[in-house]
Parts: C-alpha cells; sequence; structure tokens
C-alpha cells in the first residue's frame, strides 16, 4: 500500500524531538523508522535542495496493521500532524461508515446545495459536514468541495463561481483572500513511475490577502504567501512569496504587490446576495 502524502521535509535530524514526545530512546526511533521506510509506511524522496529529504507518509489510517509497536507509534503521531483528511482503512468498521456519510453529504453539497442562492443555507451545509468557516466568508454557486472536514477558511474571503475546491488532502485559505471563479485547487496526483498507479498528495495553503485570478490551477503542496498574486490561466505547485505577483509557464516571479494591505473582499455584501 503506498498511497501517500507530505508530511515535512528533512524529518530525521528532527527524531530525538520526535523520541522525547514518544519518552523512548533516539536510537530505537530511529531504527524503528527506517523499518517503516522498509515497510511502506514512510516515503523518502529527493528534494528541490541538494540536502533536502522530502518525507510522505502512507494517507490511510493503517495503524492496526502495523506489527512493530514504535513505528506504530511514530506513525500515529506524524498521520495526526498531517490537517487533511484522515482516510480509513477501509472495512466493515465504524470509520469506514463515518467516511462514506461525509462523502455522501459532500455529494448532496456538489449536485444541489451548492446551487442554492443564499450563502447561509450553502455555509451551513458546509459547517455541519465539518469545514472551518470564518466570519464574512462565503463560497459562491456552482462551486465543488471536496474534503469538506479538512476545509479551513478565514473571514472575509471569497471563493467565485464554478471553482473545484480539493481540501482532502487539507486546505488552509486566510482572511480577504480572493479567490476568482473558476480556479482550481487540486489537493494530489498520482505516482506515474507506479504500475499500481498511487495516489500523492499534499496540503496547500493561501495566506492572508492573497489573489487568485481566473482559471488558475493550485497544486499540491502549493504555499501562495501573504498578498501574492496568481495571475490568470497560471499553474503554481510551489511556495510563492509574500506579495509576489506570479505569471506564466510555472509560476515565474513577474512583479511585486504594494503592502500594508487593509481592504475587505466584502463576500456576503448587499450585492453579492444571490451569489
Amino acid at each position: 500500500m503506498k498511497h501517500r502524502i507530505l508530511h515535512s521535509t528533512n524529518l530525521r535530524p528532527r527524531l530525538p524531538e520526535y523520541a522525547a514526545r514518544l519518552k523512548v530512546d533516539p536510537a530505537q526511533l530511529e531504527a524503528a523508522y527506517d523499518w517503516g521506510l522498509q515497510n511502506d509506511l514512510f516515503f523518502e524522496s529527493k528534494g528541490k535542495g541538494p540536502e533536502d529529504v522530502v518525507l510522505h507518509i502512507c494517507s490511510l489510517d493503517i495503524r492496526k496493521r502495523i506489527p512493530n509497536p514504535l513505528a506504530r507509534d511514530l506513525f500515529v503521531l506524524l498521520f495526526d500532524e498531517v490537517p487533511g483528511r484522515k482516510v480509513p482503512d477501509y472495512g466493515r468498521n465504524w470509520p469506514t461508515i463515518v467516511d462514506r456519510l461525509r462523502r455522501i453529504w459532500e455529494q448532496i453539497y456538489n449536485i444541489v446545495i451548492n446551487k442554492i442562492p443564499s450563502h447561509n443555507v450553502r455555509l451551513a451545509w458546509l459547517r455541519l459536514g465539518g469545514a472551518k468557516i470564518g466570519k464574512g466568508s462565503s463560497i459562491w454557486r456552482n462551486t465543488e468541495v471536496l474534503g469538506v472536514e479538512s476545509l479551513v477558511i478565514g473571514d472575509d474571503t471569497c471563493i467565485g463561481w464554478h471553482c473545484q475546491i480539493d481540501a482532502r488532502s487539507g486546505l488552509t485559505i486566510g482572511n480577504h483572500v480572493a479567490i476568482a471563479s473558476h480556479v482550481l485547487i487540486v489537493a494530489g496526483g498520482h505516482d506515474l513511475d507506479a504500475p499500481e498507479f498511487w495516489s500523492v498528495s499534499a496540503p496547500v495553503r493561501i495566506d492572508d490577502y492573497a489573489w487568485i485570478t481566473s482559471r488558475a490551477i493550485i497544486l499540491p503542496g502549493a504555499h501562495i504567501g501573504e498578498g501574492a498574486v496568481v495571475s490568470a490561466n497560471t499553474t503554481v505547485g510551489k511556495k510563492v512569496e509574500p506579495y509576489a505577483i506570479v505569471a506564466g509557464q510555472g509560476g515565474k516571479t513577474v512583479g511585486t504587490r504594494a503592502r500594508g494591505l487593509n481592504y475587505k473582499v466584502g463576500a456576503k455584501g448587499l450585492f453579492t446576495l444571490l451569489h
């Protein structure tokens, strides 16, 4: 089972910190970590820096299948640190039933509720499904949401029409963020080198005052900094520095935005009543 989700970079040097939290010997925890690498609990790959090592962990909650007690404890600790949806080890069990009910709730939203011309009805449905949405924020009609329980939105943020918001790996959107219509936010993809087509995913974060313009695509692992602008038709799957304006192939920096931003998006104002 090699479905995996991004955890962090350069975890191995931080293993003594985790050993202290688990109250075990660091050498024993490192041995358990190596066991996890050999048994598809943890996955290391080369990062962008010359010495960076990226860590993914199994995205399914397989803790009951892990025979190594210390590796199991480390997996649980790392698994709980990942912000996205907790995928159960599917079977005849209560977590599977809960997950199926959440997916039904989500599909009812995407098929029916997201077309209702009422901010309050749509937001209430999402909040009851587990989304955390701040005051004055809104998601306009005909926008689909996946992974409702992993969606976090701050105050006074607006997501426009006909977007696809995939929060299954964890999506955190700050305050006063403007996401224009027809934007795609993607949670993950697949391992093209694996015959089994394993899923590979990563959380996405969009900070305060960011502006994502029409038809932009935000890929897994992207971090859009405060006040940054992603221009129309731009695809971004990396960290965008605060107040940078990115555009074109690969999201190249083409300028910078004014600082000291203090406006309100007004996502639920009088003239957006039916949006």
